[in-house]
């Protein structure tokens, strides 16, 4: 018989880096979940990705046990470290801050493409150009499907 799910808690984290302190203790603790038991888990899971933002969702069940899903990072985090700055831009549609190129936003849709909800990958390089756009970041040269 499958277990009762008691909730989702959604969470992003430094990789191999998580511990008891805010904001996961007290979103899992509020939960009844083995705060400690999660990061030894999560720590062991994600220690090729020490340091980069992890967003995990986790499943609790109703007798307090859990499981975990790591997702692949942000795409605004990962465009930050193509265009290598620190922040977006506080008016992007004013002040741009960096460049990327196409082949960069291929290598992120080609990443993020089993997050997104889209098929094709023309339309994750949408999705991740419109996410550069969004921070202040320009796209330079044209689009692969305008040739």
């Amino acid at each position: 018989m499958a277990k009762e799910i008691s909730a989702y808690v959604k969470l992003q984290a430094k990789g191999g880096q998580a511990n008891p302190a805010p904001p996961i203790g007290p979103a899992l603790g509020s939960k009844g979940v083995n705060i400690m038991e999660f990061c030894k888990q999560f720590n062991a899971r994600t220690q090729d990705k020490i340091g980069k933002v992890v967003p995990v969702l986790i499943t609790v069940y109703t007798d307090k046990s859990f499981e975990f899903v790591i997702k692949t990072a942000p795409a605004a985090v990962q465009l930050l470290e193509a265009a290598k700055i620190k922040s977006g831009s506080k008016e992007p549609n004013r002040n741009k801050v960096g460049k990327i190129t196409w082949g960069q936003v291929e290598e992120i849709a080609k990443d993020k493409m089993t997050d997104l909800n889209c098929f094709e990958l023309a339309s994750a390089m949408k999705m991740v150009a419109g996410t550069a756009r969004s921070m202040g970041l320009t796209v330079d040269g044209n689009a692969p499907w305008e040739n």
